[in-house]
């Protein structure tokens, strides 16, 4: 009766870890993955590169490796229909660091973690898209599908991928 009830836990155990990792983390071999992605900036939709609202529509990209610094010169980011960023100039990733890839003109900032997509056009869908972050190699980085319903139940239009 003792061993068995011991086993039990180990197997609970075992599961509560298994549990722990993120469905992708394991897909892809990957030092950065989308943490996250705001798909619905706040306010009316609005593509105006001078009164628009695209600037607030944003990926986040983390470098979730403990040691490795990553350079995100060449990454491309994808959507579902095929509309793409390339990732043109050196913007370096701290182990833990992150970037926010960001609709609209602005100036990229390793200081503010921001890099723009000089495109006032949205990016993302509101009810459901699928984003892919591609290595310079063309190898697949990470990949996360969302739907407004299914994957942000509190209706701001922000979804977390990797915490």
């Amino acid at each position: 009766m003792r061993r068995g009830h011991i086993a039990a836990v180990a197997a609970a155990g075992a599961l509560t870890v298994l549990s722990a990792i993120p469905a992708h983390a394991a897909e892809y071999s990957s030092a950065l993955k989308l943490k996250g992605v705001q798909y619905d900036a706040p306010g009316r939709d609005s593509n105006s590169c001078a009164t628009g609202n695209t600037d607030e529509e944003y990926l986040t990209i983390k470098n979730y490796s403990r040691t490795a610094t990553v350079n995100l010169k060449g990454y491309v980011v994808k959507d579902a229909a095929g509309n793409k960023f390339t990732f043109t100039a050196s913007h370096s990733l701290q182990p833990g660091d992150y970037v926010k890839l960001r609709g609209g003109r602005g100036d990229a900032s390793d200081a503010k973690n921001v890099v723009y997509r000089d495109n006032c056009n949205f990016m993302w869908n509101n009810d459901k898209d699928t984003i892919y972050l591609y290595k310079p190699s063309g190898a697949h980085a990470d990949t996360h599908a969302y739907t407004k319903r299914a994957n942000d139940r509190d209706g701001n239009g922000y979804i977390t991928f990797h915490g």
